[in-house]
Order: structure tokens, then sequence, then C-alpha cells
């Protein structure tokens, strides 16, 4: 399995490419990316041969094929569906945000307590009671979930879905989830890296 480290970097070499231009033709060599990109060029040329993609040191990148080969290997090989479970500010947002902005990756169900919240069309997606995770889950072939609840109620969110068949979670939940070995998990603690940033911000 690739690192994941290298999944970062080669989602952000797209993003940085198609920030670039996406229309644009032609080549780009591995400096070029470097400073879209923010790393060094010996990392760029290490990650793009990992995807089995080279260049040359003459012509560079060719910017189109290379945005293919990544692709191929980001993106998966058939529209993936998304769950997620807490409907509030931050998980509006992130629904507002997301939609439409990577093809191959929707949000296709939305969870929540609220009764205010549930068994309605929010941003054209669906939002359903959290007791139907264990249904519509499945039944949507979901296993990718982000979770946006708050930090008392996101240890049981997290269970039901890995109980329904979700595999990788984005936790915006202010804790560690403990979840079974395989599960993959990326957490963003948004409050706990804004006091990160203001105590070194304090510093300076």
């Amino acid at each position: 399995m690739i690192n994941p480290k290298v999944i970062e970097r080669l989602i952000l070499y797209r993003r940085s490419l198609l920030m670039d231009g996406e229309a644009r033709s032609g080549q780009i060599y591995s400096h070029e990316m470097a400073v879209l990109a923010g790393v060094s060029a010996p990392q760029v040329r290490r990650d793009v041969m990992a995807i089995g993609y080279s260049g040359s040191p003459i012509t560079g990148y060719d910017r189109q094929a290379l945005l293919r080969a990544l692709g191929e290997m980001i993106d998966p090989p058939e529209p993936e569906s998304v769950a997620l479970v807490g409907v509030g500010d931050i998980g509006r947002g992130i629904l507002h945000y997301f939609q439409g902005r990577r093809p191959r990756l929707a949000i296709a169900a939305l969870f929540d307590k609220d009764p205010d919240k549930v068994n309605r069309v929010i941003h054209g997606c669906r939002s359903y009671p959290v007791e139907e995770i264990a249904r519509v889950v499945p039944s949507l072939k979901i296993r990718v979930a982000i979770i946006s609840v708050p930090g008392f109620a996101a240890q049981d969110v997290a269970d039901r879905l890995v109980n329904a068949g979700v595999r990788g979670i984005l936790n915006y939940a202010p804790i560690r989830l403990k979840l079974p070995e395989g599960i993959y998990i990326e957490n963003r603690d948004v409050i706990l890296s804004l006091e990160k940033i203001a105590y070194f911000a304090r510093q300076t």
C-alpha cells in the first residue's frame, strides 16, 4: 500500500496543476511543480515515479498526461458515495463546500439526531435519522464517512458507521475515536488547531 503522505502529496500536485490552469497544455518541470506544491523538486520526481509515470529532464512532464496519471491513482474507479453525520453548522458548511467539487466523490446521505434536520432534503441531499445508518449505508454502498457531531456522540456514531461497512472516516469531532484495526481515519480538530496557532502567534 502506498504511504498516506505520498497520496496526500499526489493530491496536492493535482490540485496545484488544476489551479494553475486545467486547460493549459504543454509541459511542466518538477521544479515548477515543486514551487506550486511547496515541496522539493526531487520529492516531486520520486512521488511521480511512484505512480509509474515519468517525464524527461529536457521536456519535463506533459501536463494533461500527468493529470490523467494522477487521477488514475487517486480517484476511485467508480463514483463513490460519502455519508455525512451531523448537520449542524460545521456539517452544513462541509456539505455546501464539498458538493460538486470532486466528480467521483459525492456526499450521498446525511444523518442527524435532530428531528428538524431529518426526513428532508438539505442542499440536494437526503437526511436520515442516525438510527437509519445500519440500513442506509449498506444500501448506498457507502465506505467513507464524515463525522461532525459533538464529542460526546462521536464514538457511538463511529461504531454505527463501522458496523454498517464504512472503512474510512474524516472526523471533525473533538475526540480521538477508538476504531478497529483496518479503519482509516483522519482527525480535524478545528478548535485545537486554532488554539495551537494562537499560541505560536503570541510567541512572535
